[in-house]
């Protein structure tokens, strides 16, 4: 056993080096959603009475519950857990993916695991060690958590801390899994996000059923978990038991999975290639080799869409009067009217528009790592005998840009048809809503592109950047961070529609604008530079 490990150290010192600045910067941002509730959330009702009319009022309304989950308490401290501690779960369990994967699977898809195997490493030191990088991340955020909410209740802060950090891990350990099972870095991410996106499905159509997280779909996903502990509410401890026995019987399935594999191979066959159709151009290449995330990313949105639309009347309900929330909405949405029926109907433009608006900012991560397949594509060694052919570089990069940015049409286009299907209005209004996000998302694709072609081993900065607008347009109103702050997102100078008032179209082509020139700018570099041996 003690031969098996040997190196672990060194491998868990290289893998917080290589993320010294993704584990830092994940962590805080998925801290401050959490810790930063109960000010935001005390603003919005600040006597005791407001906050318990609006819990019962969240608890009566099943597209809330769906949305965020049941209330368990009306304390600052339970509101501030029911409003981000789900979420917050769900980054933790990306932050986790992306860490392990990493560290596994893509290391031996780029062949530098066979390098280090070569020296003293043991079998299972490089699962263990992103493993235990993983669970270096998640109990930082557990720590952060725990103190920044200690003033609303110290056991509350820390009951939640640990379900948040339990789910990064045990969705750490689906990626190890996965890892195990699939011959590619992608594959593995998907799978875990499949079944994280499952979990939330199942979750949201529990809690929307019935209330109180009583469910037994709720009981079936680990998100469900999370809002069951009962954070500042006559906490369940025992609950957290559950993630404990989940996070056991995946790590020993990984460990028993890697020890009876071959470095670099897989359970699952990979295809050897397409078994009909044609690969005559580099476009077709690309297609072919994204087209998998393409469809899973509109499956997903398309479905988000319907249901989000179904939400749109139950969250302007729950509005009602409280000129807090509705101020919130106006600056995430639009204009949201000041009383009556065209009030109620501009309340659920406004909250159509925050929705169009947070497909956008989503939406831009799936551009990023479209783009970013380019790196993939070249440290894996599979561009240059591609390259050495009769195919440039412009041609090859190009069909890689052209799947991200029409991917990206794509999927805002289903985003659109499902807010609108599931609304139950005409969803031309709604299509407009999301499509008129895509210069945000080409621009954040552009540079992505400008990075790759310019500086590539900092091309992943770009998932930085796409992370910071979702935190600003997401978080940033809440928090009521001044207007300067929010407009470093491209997202925040879109109209905002449907029901924007005035209707200023000059970002649209400007936003365009940019983005070609920030995407001719990368091909140029891409064109100048070596490529990476």
């Amino acid at each position: 056993m003690r031969n098996q490990l040997a190196g672990t150290g060194a491998l868990l010192r290289l893998a917080l080096r290589r993320d010294r600045v993704m584990m830092p910067v994940w962590t805080l941002v998925t801290t401050l959603m959490v810790v930063s509730m109960p000010g935001s959330l005390g603003s919005v009702y600040a006597t005791a009475a407001e906050r318990a009319r609006a819990a019962a009022s969240m608890n009566a309304n099943s597209s809330m519950r769906a949305l965020y989950g049941p209330v368990f308490d009306d304390s600052l401290g339970a509101l501030a857990a029911w409003r981000g501690g789900v979420y917050a779960a769900v980054l933790a369990a990306a932050m986790s993916l992306i860490i392990v994967v990493r560290h596994t699977r893509e290391e031996e898809e780029t062949g530098r695991q066979e390098l280090l195997s070569a020296a003293m490493v043991g079998r299972r030191a490089p699962l263990t060690a992103a493993l235990l990088a993983a669970l270096v991340a998640n109990s930082c955020i557990a720590l952060l958590v725990a103190v920044g909410l200690a003033g609303q209740g110290a056991p509350g802060a820390v009951a939640l801390g640990l379900a948040v950090a339990a789910t990064g891990m045990l969705f750490a350990c689906t990626a190890a899994v996965a890892a195990q099972l699939t011959g590619s870095a992608r594959a593995a991410k998907g799978i875990t996000a499949a079944v994280l996106g499952a979990a939330f499905v199942l979750k949201a159509a529990g809690d929307a059923g019935t209330e109180g997280g009583r469910s037994a779909l709720t009981w079936a996903s680990p998100l469900g978990w999370v809002e069951n502990v009962r954070a500042f509410a006559a906490e369940r401890w025992w609950v957290l038991l559950l993630f404990a026995a989940a996070v056991t019987v995946q790590a020993g399935a990984a460990v028993a999975l890697a020890d009876r594999r071959d470095l670099g191979m897989s359970f699952l066959p990979s295809r050897p290639g397409p078994a009909e159709g044609r690969l005559g151009t580099a476009g077709a290449l690309a297609w072919r080799l994204q087209r998998g995330s393409v469809w899973g990313w509109s499956a997903g949105f398309l479905i988000a869409g319907v249901v989000f639309g179904g939400m749109a009347d139950g969250a302007a309900d729950l509005v009602g009067d409280n000129d807090r929330t509705r101020e919130i909405i106006e600056r995430m949405g639009g204009q949201s009217g000041t009383g009556g029926q065209g009030a109620q109907g501009a309340l659920t433009d406004a909250f159509l528009a925050t929705m169009a608006g947070m497909f956008g900012m989503v939406a831009a991560l799936y551009a990023v790592s479209a783009v970013l397949r380019l790196g993939g594509e070249e440290s894996g060694g599979r561009a240059e005998p591609l390259l050495a052919n009769a195919v440039g570089r412009l041609r090859w990069a190009g069909g890689h840009l052209a799947v991200a940015f029409g991917g990206s049409a794509l999927i805002l286009l289903l985003a659109g048809l499902g807010l609108g299907l599931g609304h139950g209005r005409e969803p031309g209004a709604a299509i407009g809503a999301t499509l008129a996000q895509l210069p945000a998302v080409w621009l954040i694709g552009a540079l992505a592109a400008l990075l790759y072609g310019a500086v590539p081993q900092y091309a992943a900065a770009a998932w930085a950047v796409a992370g910071g607008a979702l935190a600003l347009g997401w978080v940033g109103p809440a928090l009521n961070l001044p207007q300067a702050v929010l407009n470093l997102s491209p997202f925040a100078h879109l109209p905002r529609l449907p029901g924007a008032q005035a209707l200023d179209p000059a970002p649209l082509p400007a936003l365009t604008a940019l983005a070609v020139a920030l995407t001719a700018a990368g091909l140029g570099a891409l064109r100048r530079r070596d490529m990476i041996a």
